[in-house]
């Protein structure tokens, strides 16, 4: 069980790292040239970013490292699920869009379950980006980062994968699907 903290206990930890692990030696695609081994030190001392992870992961996320940022010497994590994660289906977009269903208000919304995560939901160019490593939400789809000027207007977007291409389309921010959740990325 987690604390209000947003720490790991030390079996909790030590399980994470265990999956991670196996995670990024069996797809060495998605981060080549990266050394297990630093990416570790790095979760080690940031415990918080460890409880995200664990978050990634128990809502269905398997979180893994996609990249590295030298100029603020930060791993890149990504949701590398296959399908959309399951623990986080059925949202709508944001807190607006969530106030204004007047019935059958979906459990939450995209953003406020992210944020609660402490992770960012993928801009369109990221998913994009994680699409290079494999063929991700055949079958499923995820809400994007919407821009300022279409969600001013009532609206969102989310992507998927069909037909060997990468679809961006748009919904209205309150609806919500079974099939539908969001990606997250985090920064270690």
């Amino acid at each position: 069980m987690k604390t209000n903290k947003k720490i790991l206990s030390s079996e909790q930890r030590e399980e994470l790292l265990g999956i991670l692990k196996a995670r990024f030696e069996k797809n060495m695609n998605r981060h080549k040239d990266l050394e297990w081994a630093k990416v570790q030190e790095k979760l080690e001392v940031n415990e918080e970013k460890l409880w995200s992870l664990d978050d990634m992961e128990i809502s269905g996320g398997e979180p893994d490292v996609v990249g590295y940022d030298k100029k603020t010497d930060e791993y890149i994590f990504y949701d590398c699920s296959p399908e959309s994660p399951k623990g986080r289906r059925s949202l709508c977009y944001d807190g607006a869009a969530l106030e204004s269903r007047k019935e059958h208000k979906p459990a939450n919304s995209a953003m406020e379950v992210a944020a609660d995560m402490g992770i960012e939901i993928l801009t369109e160019e990221q998913y994009r980006e994680l699409q290079q490593f494999g063929k991700f939400d055949t079958k499923t789809s995820s809400w994007i980062k919407t821009p300022t000027d279409i969600r001013k207007l009532g609206g969102a977007l989310f992507c998927d994968f069909r037909y060997g291409t990468i679809f961006t389309y748009h919904n209205g921010a309150e609806s919500y699907y079974a099939a539908r959740a969001f990606r997250g990325s985090l920064r270690v």
